[in-house]
């Protein structure tokens, strides 16, 4: 084979649900020289990709760190270690990633209830209220920002009825983390995870996670076995504890660095600009949509900034837009997922992407196509 097929890989504005563009600093630290995942120095960079994810989590817990895969890594770590056989498990549908949810919490055995709701709206309090009064759950689990349809959910009104009825609280905060707030320990989160490749502008590979002292109380103290050798929280807890280090598996020092790199231009930045960044740019996006005829699919108030959700135009072969974009233009945009496919376009504005002459880029080509 004479012909490098890596030659023929061309920049693309990744303008979808995931991968964001990633910024040239995070490509440069990726690319620094590999070192051994028991190398002293690569200590004090897990040491520092630990109090970053404390900082950007807002929260003490001792257990923050990152997981060797992707945010569905992060979501089964969470759920292998925090489920017991027979558990009974809340589990907030109103899209996708929240199926997906209810299906890995039945694979570890819990009862689970799927509390569902409209796709394009939010999950309502008062119905997880009533549900909660009616029902005792060991768990509630709720997706912050359901990526397949652009709707943020109420995740600190959720919080407080998770906590009233004593219940651990499971975020997904995938789409959300390094573009909205999202303050554990003031929102009464007992585990989250989230993937590196969304609002932190990272390479795809990694999922921060962050575990309470209730929730690794309950990971560490159960009577059966974590069923996830490789997921145990207890043992890649004690690989990053900086007094203890055990082994427990061959991680990316090259991804970590992409990830220490990404959070310490989040924390550079002011995470309070670039939530704003990130509102004004999706209110920049909707303007330019509207003047082109376009609806958004979420009612103003329950939108994401990062993942926006448009109606295609009756008449419009969604799919062959999609594919013009990326083989005319070389930029990425996402389709719809189980019901919503073929009805929306994914936008996504997350990190790095998320500016104003992306959004001009995407807006005149789109027009040119429409």
């Amino acid at each position: 084979m004479n012909k490098n097929l890596l030659d023929g890989v061309k920049e693309t504005l990744l303008m979808g649900p995931g991968p964001s563009s990633v910024r040239e600093s995070v490509y440069k630290a990726m690319g620094k020289p590999t070192i051994g995942h028991l190398d002293p120095y690569y200590y004090k960079i897990m040491n520092g990709i630990k109090e970053q994810l404390q900082t950007a989590f807002e929260t003490k817990n001792q257990v923050t760190l990152s997981i060797s895969g992707t945010g569905t890594a992060g979501m089964e770590t969470c759920f292998a270690n925090l489920i017991e056989k027979g558990d009974r498990v809340l589990v907030l549908i109103n899209g996708y990633f929240g199926m997906r949810m209810k299906d890995m919490a039945q694979r570890m055995g819990a009862k689970v209830t799927g509390l569902e709701f409209e796709w394009g709206t939010p999950v309502d309090v008062g119905t997880v209220a009533s549900e909660l009064e009616k029902n005792d759950y060991k768990i509630v689990a709720l997706v912050h920002g359901e990526t397949s349809t652009g709707v943020r959910n109420p995740a600190q009104e959720i919080g407080k009825l998770a906590k009233k009825a004593g219940a651990l609280y499971l975020v997904d905060a995938v789409t959300t983390f390094g573009g909205l707030r999202v303050p554990l320990d003031a929102w009464n989160i007992d585990a989250v995870y989230s993937g590196s490749q969304k609002c932190l502008s990272c390479p795809p590979g990694l999922s921060p996670v962050s575990f309470s002292k209730r929730a690794f109380k309950k990971a560490t103290e159960r009577k059966d076995k974590i069923p996830n050798w490789y997921l145990d929280i207890g043992l890649i807890a004690n690989y990053w504890e900086d007094k203890k280090r055990a082994y427990h598996h061959t991680a990316s020092s090259n991804l970590n660095y992409a990830l220490y790199q990404a959070l310490y231009d989040f924390i550079k930045e002011g995470p309070d600009k670039v939530f704003a960044r990130h509102a004004e740019v999706h209110r920049y996006l909707v303007g330019k949509l509207e003047k082109l005829g376009l609806k958004m699919f979420v009612a103003e108030g329950s939108r994401l900034p990062m993942l926006n959700a448009v109606v295609c135009p009756e008449g419009v072969d969604e799919a062959a837009v999609r594919r013009k974009l990326l083989k005319d233009y070389h930029i990425e945009i996402g389709s719809g997922l189980g019901p919503l496919a073929g009805k929306i376009w994914r936008i996504g504005l997350m990190g790095h992407t998320a500016r104003k002459k992306n959004v001009d880029t995407f807006i005149a080509a789109l027009g040119e196509l429409l």
